[in-house]
């Protein structure tokens, strides 16, 4: 008897030991979400590879999944199948840069009403989903200072938008336009149109990638 009961003593002891072991090993899955800014994110260099780096220990899983293009019905379309299927426990929303700026280039931007209901719709499947969400506005359409841009002001107002999202909701904020048009005025002497933190405008350079990374990774760790 005296045995038996060592034996299952020690079967309970190993038991607790493989689930300590097993939450251990439990990552903390972290997916970003957006169109080609984060999909170039993902590449070599980038800040969503970047902040893989940074976090490179069994403690995290770092993914991109942007695609070129997209907008936040985009997004919504493929929530299921490129972030609620894999279970993330974070999910960074960077989305908006072409809902403003495919009005102008291809007139197949997104309304500001769509846009929120939207945006609001991905907010509530992802917390359902049991993920914890970080939003982020738009960056900038042009680096020019002083809100010389032409679609500075439609940028403005879908980053209030969002802004607001964030305060309704709770959500952890990167206000991304506030922070690249203050490092624009600060660095651009000569209110270049690009080539700041941007290679065209609107896509990353190697300092706008480290600039994004260094300043994203506190809100996800």
């Amino acid at each position: 008897m005296k045995r038996l009961i060592q034996t299952m003593a020690f079967l309970a002891t190993g038991c607790l030991l493989l689930t300590f072991m097993a939450m251990k090993a439990k990552s903390k899955k972290i997916i970003f979400f957006g169109d080609s800014i984060t999909q170039q994110g993902a590449q070599p260099g980038g800040y969503v590879d970047l902040i893989s780096k940074k976090l490179s220990s069994p403690a995290y899983e770092v993914i991109g999944a942007g695609i070129g293009g997209n907008k936040v019905y985009d997004l919504y379309l493929r929530l299921e199948d490129d972030v609620l299927n894999k279970k993330p426990d974070l999910v960074v929303i960077y989305i908006g840069v072409n809902d403003v700026w495919h009005k102008q280039s291809s007139h197949t931007g997104t309304d500001l009403d769509k846009f929120v209901k939207f945006y609001q719709a991905l907010i509530n499947k992802i917390q359902t989903n049991g993920a914890k969400v970080v939003v982020c506005t738009p960056a900038v359409i042009g680096e020019k200072k002083s809100g010389t841009n032409e679609l500075d002001a439609e940028l403005d107002t879908y980053s209030a938008a969002i802004r607001e999202l964030a305060t309704k909701n709770k959500l952890v904020l990167c206000d991304l336009r506030k922070l690249f048009t203050e490092y624009d005025l600060q660095n651009n002497p000569q209110d270049l149109p690009k080539g700041i933190l941007t290679t065209d405008g609107v896509h990353l350079n190697e300092k706008g990638n480290q600039t994004l990374a260094a300043t994203l990774i506190p809100l996800v760790k």
